[in-house]
């Protein structure tokens, strides 16, 4: 239903079916939308693709949706998880949003010597990542995991999955004159504002399914990095 509100809900869709919202989805409708009963919504859960389906009830801080017909099948979304050292609040949370418009699949936040932050709110992050997902009409919300220092993150990423770490005045060439039009399941590495540490260097270069890259002469922010190699990366896999 092409300009109706979509909404994400944790919640199993089918023909029929009757949906809580949360008090927040609830506020969203009644106050900033100016929604009432009966009025079409979209809903879409990761799972079961997205379903037409309408307000039943709404009042203050509570609503419940009643499930029509199923308006997509669920799709396979591109495979790539963003590792990134993790940044002040507010950098964060716009990475956080740009990076789900762009199709991230996991974020793998990362704790190295010169990160600006340490923690995360998680809650405040899945409701960030939520909301870019119902804007931009994908069909799953990417998974965020805990802060986790660089040595670990390396530890345990699979080793059939490329990593992507650009590396600034590396040298290196683009993502897409890398990866090629048929790039599988990936990851890119984004280092802190400051750059990586020689000792963390030399524990992404050591690794075997690691391959540095560059975003040409021009020194990027974090964020800005971030974004323009998931776009060099999408663009790769014609995504």
């Amino acid at each position: 239903m092409p300009g109706s509100i979509r909404l994400f809900t944790a919640a199993p869709l089918a023909a029929g079916a009757a949906v809580a919202a949360s008090p927040a989805q609830a506020h969203y409708l009644a106050t900033v939308m100016r929604r009432g009963a009966d009025d079409p919504v979209c809903l879409f859960n990761g799972r079961d693709g997205e379903w037409q389906a309408r307000i039943e009830t709404l009042r203050r801080g509570a609503a419940t949706f009643r499930v029509g017909a199923q308006l997509r099948l669920q799709a396979r979304e591109p495979d790539v998880w963003l590792a990134f050292a993790l940044l002040k609040r507010d950098a964060t949370d716009l990475l956080v949003r740009q990076a789900t418009e762009l199709g991230v699949a996991v974020f793998r936040p990362v704790l190295t010597a010169r990160t600006n932050a340490a923690r995360t709110n998680p809650d405040r992050l899945a409701a960030i990542a939520a909301e870019a997902a119902e804007q931009s009409e994908r069909l799953t919300v990417p998974v965020l995991y805990e802060p986790c220092p660089l040595a670990a993150l390396l530890d345990a990423w699979p080793h059939d999955r490329p990593l992507f770490a650009a590396l600034e005045r590396s040298g290196a060439a683009f993502p897409c004159a890398v990866a090629g039009p048929a790039v599988g399941p990936c990851g890119l590495l984004i280092g802190p504002e400051g750059g990586f540490t020689a000792a963390e260097l030399d524990q992404v270069r050591t690794r075997p399914f690691v391959t540095p890259v560059g975003f040409g002469p021009r020194i990027l922010r974090a964020e800005t990095a971030a974004l323009a190699g998931l776009a060099l990366l999408q663009a790769s896999r014609r995504d």
